[in-house]
């Protein structure tokens, strides 16, 4: 038996111990996000707060959330009027970034539109897109790092009510799990800290710890059938290549900008900072696997047990999806190219070494504008490290990864994609966006973002 074997009998073994319902009543059951369900009030409130945590054991950790101490809830969304309230009760200025959302810039929610201390934000937003597994995040210039790792980040799931019609799981928490994936640092005593060297500058910041829906040791139930998985990767800093111990396939059905034309088989996905995807396990033979990251030293992402009281409504696997894919490759479409860089002057980590285009991001100046409707052809490149690139305000696809064709996770609509060398993308710009209210485009290694590697651009 060589050690991966070992490590997927050792992981299967310990995750099915658990299973069965009695047994989670002493157990550690991971536990998903609460609720925040819009589709009848057509009205989101979200209060950013301070709390405490105690990730391990009874020690507290410092920490921020929306409506709870950490992270906040899923917010499901359909496409119509929405009225957005943002409360902010911290000691410093946040955003609320709708990452994923295609809303014009006024109301995308960047480092331009600040939340002072004491203040709210309402924004009366519209919503009209595909749907799709989106999240959200503070996005203040200097501070975005810090402000998500602390906790203000959550999930949103777009629908449009029409899950059973493509015979796809949907029911909350039992065969529809939300999973954000984060890792984060704790010191000696089991708290959480955030205390960047240069080397986590140069890399992102990453943790000695695993945590999902901000718990740390849980393992999900799911029902012996199939479920649906809808990841995000909320990591700072850390690119994970996600497979299933024992090596059973995952179906791929979403990227960032929602549903596949079909589902894709694959033995394992990376998934980089700030990119969701949702994937389908069939779980019918009572097994209970984990989902595991490699590839430089494989470690547990979150175990699975199968709890036999829960329904298993999805039996068999969808042939076809709705997704539609656009061709917007065209000889009109215009080019432009987008250097990541990372300066070492001096030898020493400052921030004005980080730069798109030889420029380190500055609030008051914008990078470039583009022309509403227009299609535009991107050549993304990043130096010394792989560069999860996101752009706010459109969904892309990619049209190439290093010259060849793009991976199976980048295959449909996306807002972000790991740069590791080269990328081409094309994207159509339908969303206005005032120079005052601009969107970003940049790095989410968030150290990388609140360090300089980010730009801005208008659509009028």
């Amino acid at each position: 038996m060589n050690r991966r074997q070992f490590l997927q009998r050792s992981t299967t073994a310990g995750a099915a111990v658990l299973a069965g319902g009695a047994a989670f009543a002493t157990g550690h059951r991971l536990t998903m996000p609460p609720l925040l369900d819009t589709r009848s009030s057509g009205r989101m409130n979200l209060t950013a707060q301070a709390g405490t945590t105690s990730f391990i054991g009874d020690v507290a950790s410092r920490t921020a959330g929306f409506n709870q101490a950490f992270l906040g809830p899923t917010v499901v969304l359909q496409n119509g009027p929405l009225a957005a309230r943002v409360e902010n009760t911290l000691a410093e200025p946040i955003s609320a970034h709708w990452h994923g959302l295609l809303v014009p810039g006024e109301h995308d929610g960047g480092p331009h539109l600040p939340v002072a201390t004491g203040a709210t934000w309402e924004p009366d937003m519209q919503i009209a897109q595909s749907p799709a597994t989106i999240w959200y995040h503070s996005h203040i210039h200097g501070k975005t790092a810090p402000q998500v790792y602390a906790g203000l980040a959550g999930l949103i799931h777009l629908t449009d009510g029409r899950d059973d019609e493509r015979g796809l799981p949907n029911t909350y928490g039992i065969d529809d799990l939300s999973l954000v994936i984060q890792d984060r640092r704790f010191d000696g005593g089991g708290r959480m800290v955030y205390d960047p060297t240069m080397m986590d500058l140069m890399h992102g910041f990453g943790g000695n710890r695993m945590m999902v829906n901000g718990q740390v040791g849980a393992t999900a139930a799911v029902p012996a059938g199939i479920t649906r998985l809808r990841l995000l990767n909320g990591s700072n800093g850390r690119i994970y290549t996600l497979h299933l111990s024992d090596d059973r396939p995952m179906h791929l059905i979403t990227t960032d900008g929602g549903f596949l034309t079909a589902p894709i088989t694959v033995q394992s996905l990376r998934l980089a900072p700030g990119e969701r995807v949702e994937v389908l396990v069939d779980f019918s033979d009572g097994e209970a696997p984990a989902l595991m990251s490699e590839p430089s030293r494989p470690f547990t992402v979150l175990p699975f047990a199968i709890d036999t009281s829960l329904a298993a409504r999805i039996d068999r696997l969808p042939d076809v999806l709705d997704g539609v894919p656009l061709d917007l490759v065209g000889p009109a479409a215009k080019t432009r190219t987008v250097l990541l860089e990372m300066g070492m002057g001096g030898g020493m980590m400052g921030r004005r070494e980080f730069s798109i285009n030889g420029r380190p991001f500055a609030m008051d100046h914008l990078n470039f504008r583009v022309n509403l409707g227009d299609v535009e052809r991107w050549t993304i490149r990043g130096a010394m490290v792989a560069h999860p690139f996101h752009v706010h305000g459109v969904v892309f696809r990619v049209l190439s990864e290093n010259g060849a064709a793009p991976r199976p996770e980048n295959i449909g609509w996306k807002d972000t994609v790991l740069v590791a060398g080269e990328a081409e993308i094309i994207a159509r710009f339908d969303q206005p966006a005032a120079p005052e209210t601009p969107y970003m485009f940049h790095c989410h290694i968030l150290e990388h973002e609140d360090a300089g590697m980010m730009g801005q651009f208008s659509v009028t």
